[in-house]
């Protein structure tokens, strides 16, 4: 099923000058028990002066989605609705950072949502300039890293060479940003549109096309606990945001597979002209060399169209991108548990 029909009534335009917001943060978590403690200190404070300030209205909720979690993460979330204004969410099984944040954005019920990382990585202190935008205007605010100092070399190179990639590729992505954004209520409405089971969301929300802005922040260490984002699953969300977004791999093919037949046409013409003028090519590396070049570019572009083909595979099945096992939120009278037997989305 889609979540659009949820999000229908919520999609008024309020414009400039719009009244102050009620506020969600919307945090994916795996194996985030060291880190979430550090969390929701912070964002409880975060949260009582943004009310003081008049940038939101009334506290803050924070969405917590625990993606399969090995750990004390469901248990921290479970104590956390009794001391805090959180509402948990945890999924059947992990179904990967993508689909948990999306699993938060269409529960979460609020004028403007915020997502971010667990480990404190994206600044909290940018989330007033964020809903400062918001009342100017924006229904969609990106929080784009002032630098990358904090990074390795070769994650700040590989970084580079990645968004350099997508841009000549076609793609539309905000260069130095990841998921620490600001969504409003219509921004969401959209978003819940979008069906796609393969999902890049840092390249599907800048297609939505409303006003935006964006926020610069200093990106710090973690908290605590270690990366989740180890380089098999940064390639893999890379491959995902490239095959998602861009057709242009397939062209390239069939552009290198027009090089290839122009050469071979060109070695032909040379073999007649050298058989003619009564000489002959000798040696086996002029054969060999043409098989192994041809055999090797045939296996990389079947590999590309694979990717491809594969991704219609997993679009046609319609399969539910994530599975939500139960959620927990707090209540007048202590903690509420909320037996979901499908929380998909499709």
């Amino acid at each position: 099923m889609s979540y659009l029909p949820r999000f229908v009534d919520l999609a008024t335009q309020v414009g400039p000058g719009r009244p102050t917001p009620t506020l969600a943060f919307v945090i994916p978590c795996f194996n985030e028990e060291a880190a979430l403690p550090i969390l929701l200190r912070r964002l409880s404070i975060l949260s009582e002066e943004l009310a003081a300030t008049g940038r939101s209205q009334g506290l803050a909720r924070i969405v917590l989605i625990d993606d399969g979690s090995q750990d004390g993460t469901w248990r921290l979330i479970q104590d956390a609705t009794r001391a805090h204004n959180v509402t948990g969410i945890r999924l059947s099984r992990n179904h990967g950072h993508q689909r948990a944040l999306l699993a938060g954005l269409m529960q979460a019920d609020a004028d403007v949502v915020i997502s971010m990382d667990a480990d404190l990585q994206d600044d909290p202190g940018a989330v007033p300039d964020m809903l400062d935008a918001y009342a100017r205007g924006s229904e969609i605010v990106f929080g784009v890293r002032e630098a990358r100092d904090a990074d390795t070399p070769f994650k700040r190179t590989s970084a580079r060479a990645y968004y350099g990639l997508l841009s000549w590729l076609g793609v539309d992505l905000v260069p130095d940003h990841a998921d620490f954004r600001l969504m409003s209520r219509k921004a969401l409405a959209t978003l819940a549109g979008f069906e796609e089971t393969n999902l890049f969301l840092r390249g599907m929300i800048p297609q939505l096309g409303f006003a935006t802005e964006t926020v610069v922040y200093d990106r710090g260490a973690r908290s605590a606990g270690e990366s989740k984002y180890p380089l098999g699953k940064m390639l893999a969300l890379a491959i995902e945001g490239i095959t998602s977004f861009s057709i242009k791999p397939l062209r390239l093919i069939a552009l290198l597979g027009a090089l290839v037949a122009g050469l071979a046409f060109a070695l032909l013409f040379y073999s007649l002209a050298a058989w003619m003028a009564g000489r002959t090519i000798d040696g086996w590396t002029s054969t060999v060399l043409p098989i192994y070049l041809l055999g090797g570019t045939h296996l990389v572009a079947l590999g590309v169209v694979g990717e491809y083909i594969g991704k219609i595979y997993q679009e046609v099945k319609r399969r539910p991108r994530f599975i939500i096992d139960e959620t927990v939120t707090a209540a007048p009278a202590g903690v509420a548990f909320h037996k979901q037997l499908v929380g998909s989305d499709a």
